[in-house]
């Protein structure tokens, strides 16, 4: 008869047991459910998924930095493009007029060569 004491008070012991870890898992589970839990794993999750996203968006400009920045230029050249067609010819025109006045600039003027050359013939 003690054997049976005994075998009775195990199998007690471990029923509490499994009762304690069922009640555990029941409380985490009641805990993972309420309403402000759920909102805050929401906002890690997406936490998450925008710094995955930037780092993709960051790893992606560092391998290709020159097609994607001829891509913001081009980008940024197209919201411009009213005001770019207004202004241009007249940008044309005064890079053009700045462009001829270097040149004359440095250009020797032709009335100084031709005295220096009747100089040198006159000699």
């Amino acid at each position: 008869m003690p054997g049976t004491r005994n075998r009775l008070i195990n199998a007690a012991r471990r029923s509490m047991l499994q009762r304690a870890e069922l009640h555990r898992k029941l409380d985490a589970a009641q805990a993972a459910l309420r309403p402000k839990a759920l909102v805050a794993r929401g906002k890690y999750r997406l936490g998450e998924t925008i710094d995955d996203a930037a780092h993709v968006v960051r790893q992606e400009f560092r391998d290709n930095r020159l097609p994607i920045a001829l891509a913001a230029v081009a980008g940024t050249l197209w919201i411009f493009r009213e005001p770019i067609k207004e202004h241009a010819p007249k940008l044309a025109q005064k890079a053009q007029d700045l462009a001829e006045a270097a040149i004359e600039k440095f250009r020797p003027d032709t009335a100084e060569q031709d005295g220096k050359e009747d100089d040198e013939a006159a000699e």
